[in-house]
């Protein structure tokens, strides 16, 4: 009785762990689009909600459906940062936001629907042929360092100024080291638990070395918004933009299920990616619909898995139903809001780390000679420099092509492409000539 007590306590516990890596891994992108397209201050929250409830559904959905792994389906950050750049173009496009927002939400739509039949046709099983070890390791890469640079300016203050905050930097980073030493050092559950150690002694660390005024929070029931965004328009720049980042948008699919397939030891079969395929396109078709950022499985759940080492499904599944929870009560969300920014960034930082261990595996044992190095570094680098150039540097990029030539991380992965497929090529021409 005792250790079947104690075996319910730890997946409480652990759901905890997937509750909070849910919540800050979605709470900022509504903020952010809400933002964007001048929403008002009761619609940003609604959109909260719907996210929060909607994330949850879609992951309870692939958890027991779909490709039935522990695995996170949520809204994309390719997506996320596509439908930021078309936003800030209203004004050098002459468009009202709103036409934008209303073309960007029939583009998803037309997205979601094609990739729903082409996982159903089996496009799965075809681009996975493709995602030889080269290209998952720069995924990978180009993955991590997107979201370490994003997590380290929070853990620094930077997203809050433009100077880094010295005493926020030396908390977070004595945070970090605090959980790394957990993972590290701690035995068994202690160790697995080790992020959900890490955030709660920081928030309460924070609360008290770093007490903020606490503001009046918005309480608005959870509500169905049709096409907040704006209503349907068919500006076909921008339409075909967004369809082409929907069928892009599908590397994260391929890319995560095979990245999954080390860490849970098995090999993903032809009906998992079908399913996947399928209600990943369902989802981002409502999301066009309900004003969401369109979904995908996320990449950065192996970095959490191989941080806790805790695999089973239970525990997903009790992160998500309280993250469905989260959303439909208003006070809790707002409780779960005044989690400290460093504190959130930090645990996430720790976890994400683990995602340099998974790309290095996908190279191990390969033989470093000119064509693989190659192979390798010019997608990896060519996707990190474009990372660090000023997004002011596009400017001059046709718009019907810039979202996808400003994205280091999509045009190190298409580039990794190519450059396998010009392996192929040689290879088969060596061997009709030997």
């Amino acid at each position: 009785m005792e250790t079947k007590s104690l075996q319910t306590s730890v997946t409480l516990l652990a759901g905890f762990q997937w509750l909070f890596f849910m919540f800050a891994n979605t709470v900022v992108i509504p903020i952010s689009i809400g933002s964007a397209f001048q929403l008002e201050s009761i619609e940003i929250v609604s959109a909260i909600q719907r996210s929060f409830i909607f994330t949850g559904i879609a992951c309870l959905s692939q958890g027991l459906i779909g490709h039935r792994l522990a695995l996170m389906e949520g809204q994309s950050g390719l997506w996320w940062g596509v439908i930021l750049s078309l936003a800030a173009t209203a004004s050098t496009m002459n468009l009202e936001l709103t036409t934008i927002g209303g073309s960007i939400a029939v583009g998803i739509i037309i997205s979601g629907i094609l990739v729903s039949v082409f996982g159903i046709l089996g496009m799965g099983e075809v681009l996975k042929k493709w995602f030889t070890p080269v290209v998952m390791f720069v995924f990978l890469l180009l993955l991590a360092n997107q979201l370490i640079t994003i997590f380290l300016k929070g853990m620094i203050g930077l997203n809050v100024d433009d100077s880094i905050d010295v005493k926020i930097a030396c908390f977070s980073f004595i945070l970090a080291a605090l959980t790394i030493l957990i993972h590290v050092k701690g035995k068994g559950i202690i160790s697995s638990l080790n992020l959900l150690i890490g955030m709660t002694v920081g928030w309460i660390a924070a609360a008290l070395l770093f007490p903020v005024e606490v503001t009046e929070t918005i309480n608005a029931p959870p509500f169905i918004t049709l096409f907040p965004w704006g209503q349907p328009a068919f500006e076909w720049g921008i339409v075909i933009t967004v369809v082409i980042t929907g069928l892009l948008n599908t590397t994260n699919t391929i890319a995560t299920l095979k990245g999954a397939e080390d860490i849970f030891e098995m090999e993903t079969t032809p009906r998992q990616y079908r399913a996947s395929f399928a209600l990943t396109g369902l989802f981002s078709t409502f999301s066009g619909v309900l004003g969401l950022v369109p979904y995908a499985p996320y990449a950065s759940s192996l970095g959490l898995l191989q941080s806790t080492g805790i695999r089973e499904r239970a525990p997903f599944f009790v992160g998500s139903a309280l993250f469905i929870l989260l959303g439909m009560i208003p006070q809790l969300s707002a409780f779960f809001s005044t989690i400290p920014h460093s504190v959130g960034n930090t645990v996430l930082f720790v976890a994400y780390i683990q995602l340099f261990r998974t790309a290095i595996r996908n190279i191990e044992g390969l033989t470093f000679e000119p064509k693989t190095v190659y192979r390798i570094a010019l997608p990896a680098l060519l996707g990190l420099a474009i990372m660090s150039l000023p997004a002011t540097a596009f400017t001059t990029i046709p718009q019907l092509v810039r979202p996808i030539l400003s994205n280091g991380m999509l045009m190190g992965i298409l580039v990794a492409l190519f450059m396998e497929f010009l392996y192929y090529l040689g290879s088969r021409f060596h061997q009709k000539n030997t």
